[in-house]
């Protein structure tokens, strides 16, 4: 059937079994032409450039699988190779549509869960047995975060009110009762700190890349990135950070690569200058395990502004507009109204902006209301709890209406009862 799978390890300790290549045979624990066993289906159809949208979720899908078994359906044996180190969960290479048909026909999947809006991820929804469920990978106001083609999922869950008028303000017939605010499942964790404890304030600077496109770029690495950097070196007695999206060193444009590397240049200068300050470049790494150490962030309209307005609301927060159109960045992104703007017209002024606000932080009520917009009132756990709850009203939703399809199949004129 051309399927190949990773069965689950028997313990933390056990070691991966993976299939090499389609001539290899089948690993242990699975064999083309039968079902795999499984209640929800995590359906990831990219190549690993794109794994960075799915790796933040497995924490949450491992919690999940305790109860509900989860099965990774991947279609890039690329990434089943990345992926599979990095995860106990049991993963099914399907490459050819054929197989993923197959493999959903054989089994009996209850739910499948999409952290983005694939081209790919028709193939899927071609399956008419599952409930299919949009998570997407990440909350923030980027225009990508509503896509006309969340029409095409039984639910998409999302972060909370702002995502919820989001929605509403941009699409038309749209039915809104798809609509399930879950939180942020992934604030609930609590990574190990990647900054060593320091006497100095830390700054953060953490952009966004360039997009898919022009209506999706909203990143300052080239237009602002190295002068936001020098500013926040220029302030005294800080430790500066500088943590780019995963895709910002892989970018094909010039002026993106050339704008990060001079910033990663200033940081290492400054670090060679002085060694005690602490300076650093993380490329990779966990953003929300850079968090703890953080005293004020620089980053754009992106998820890791939300991030941190979540987990560190009593922390200043500075966004990017590339545009210089504060007018819409307002409109657009709510979170601008709690936050400094660094623009043209700022960025002068930045090295004296952040050192004010380090000392005297006077919009932490605006960020308060502001993360009740986007997150409403979750405390710690609360998400997580909340996300496991939906997938499994949902797979239960997916139980009824089966039963409700088959008794009206038996029903029907010309069928016997």
């Amino acid at each position: 059937m051309g399927l190949f799978g990773r069965r689950r390890s028997a313990g933390p300790d056990a070691a991966h079994r993976l299939l090499d290549s389609p001539e290899g045979p089948a690993p242990e624990g699975y064999t083309p032409g039968e079902p795999v066993d499984g209640e929800v289906v995590v359906y990831f159809a990219d190549d690993p450039r794109k794994l960075y949208q799915l790796k933040q979720w497995l924490p949450v899908f491992e919690l999940l699988d305790e109860r509900h078994s989860v099965v990774i359906v991947l279609r890039n044996l690329a990434t089943l190779a990345e992926l599979s180190v990095l995860t106990p969960l049991r993963c099914v290479l399907a490459p050819a549509f054929p197989d993923l048909v197959d493999l959903y026909e054989l089994s009996d999947f209850k739910v499948a869960l999409y952290v983005n809006n694939s081209v790919h991820n028709f193939h899927s929804l071609t399956q008419r047995r599952i409930q299919h469920v949009h998570v997407n990978h990440g909350e923030s106001d980027k225009v990508c975060m509503v896509s006309n083609q969340v029409k095409a999922y039984d639910r998409v869950f999302v972060a909370g009110p702002n995502a919820v008028a989001r929605h509403r303000a941009a699409l038309m017939s749209f039915d809104q009762d798809k609509l399930v605010p879950v939180g942020r499942p992934q604030l609930d964790l609590r990574p190990a700190p990647l900054l060593a404890p320091t006497d100095r304030r830390t700054v953060l600077y953490a952009p966004t890349w360039e997009g898919e496109n022009a209506s999706n770029n909203y990143t300052s690495v080239d237009v602002f990135g190295p002068a936001i950097v020098a500013a926040a070196l220029a302030v005294p007695d800080v430790r500066v950070v500088y943590k780019p999206h995963p895709r910002v060193p892989l970018s094909p444009l010039p002026s993106m690569v050339d704008s990060h590397e001079a910033i990663v240049r200033l940081v290492e200068d400054a670090a060679w200058r002085d060694p005690g300050a602490g300076h650093q470049v993380h490329a990779d790494g966990d953003i929300l395990a850079v968090f703890p150490g953080c005293d004020l962030i620089v980053t754009d309209v992106s998820s890791v502004g939300l991030d941190f307005l979540y987990l560190r609301p009593e922390q200043p927060m500075l966004i990017a507009d590339r545009h210089e159109d504060r007018a819409r960045l307002l409109a657009e992104a709510p979170v601008a109204a709690a936050a400094d703007i660094v623009d043209s017209t700022t960025l002068a002024a930045l090295p004296a902006t952040i050192t004010d606000r380090l000392a005297a932080d006077a919009r932490r009520e605006d960020r308060r209301a502001a993360r009740r917009g986007y997150f409403g009132d979750l405390g710690p756990g609360e998400s997580t709890a909340r996300f496991l709850g939906a997938i499994t009203e949902t797979a239960e939703l997916r139980d009824r209406e089966l039963a409700l399809l088959a008794a009206t199949r038996t029903s029907a004129p010309g069928r016997s009862a």
